[in-house]
């Protein structure tokens, strides 16, 4: 058993992680804006909630602390993404950091992920365009990640192209490069997530997971 904490555990994919943590034994940290909108997180002991900022690189060590590893779902659509992203993938470096926290699994997006031709999703013909400032911060966020050059072992999963919000979960999922049929469930990202927490086998790269 490993105590995880996850920021953003209000949101679906945070809350999936959050509840695949919980399944498998894990004590988990659910970091979010206002704990008492989600008593059914907390509801068996096993998941302790608690309020933070995951730009706040000091808040962020003082939760980490005694943790094994932690996943970032967040997101603050008050802020610019690409002021937002980079700023928490920052914080969360130096904060995991410091709090010897050494394994952050981040939820990522598509758009960015290269197809299997190396390009970009969001730069294939006749992919939506009204979301690419979002998906290029994002995107912004990583690149901290890359170009960083840390002690903690990161990884960005993300659906291989969006997520499947009425599908029922297998418990299975691949690896795949960008393609906008793919889908994939929470539920199963999320099993993606805890797979790459309790036995890493990808580093420092953003890979796509679509249903299998």
């Amino acid at each position: 058993m490993s105590r995880i904490i996850v920021f953003g555990a209000g949101g679906r994919a945070g809350r999936a992680a959050v509840r695949e943590a919980r399944d498998r034994g894990h004590e988990v940290t659910a970091v979010l804006r206002d704990p008492a909108r989600h008593p059914d997180l907390t509801g068996d002991g096993r998941v302790t909630a608690a309020i933070g900022d995951v730009t706040d690189a000091d808040r962020v060590a003082e939760l980490a602390a005694g943790h094994d590893a932690a996943v970032h779902a967040a997101a603050d659509l008050s802020v610019p993404a690409d002021v937002f992203f980079p700023a928490a993938a920052r914080a969360l470096l130096g904060g995991l950091g410091r709090a010897g926290v050494d394994r952050l699994l981040v939820v990522g997006l598509a758009s960015v992920l290269p197809t299997a031709d190396g390009v970009p999703l969001l730069d294939t013909p006749g992919y939506p365009q009204e979301y690419r400032a979002f998906a290029l911060g994002h995107g912004a966020g990583t690149e901290v990640l890359r170009r960083a050059g840390t002690a903690v072992d990161w990884l960005v999963l993300s659906p291989a192209g969006d997520f499947d919000h009425g599908g029922t979960p297998t418990g299975r999922y691949r690896f795949a490069p960008a393609e906008a049929a793919s889908r994939i469930t929470y539920a199963d990202l999320a099993v993606a997530l805890l797979d790459e927490v309790e036995a890493p086998r990808h580093r420092q790269v953003h890979l796509g997971v679509e249903r299998d």
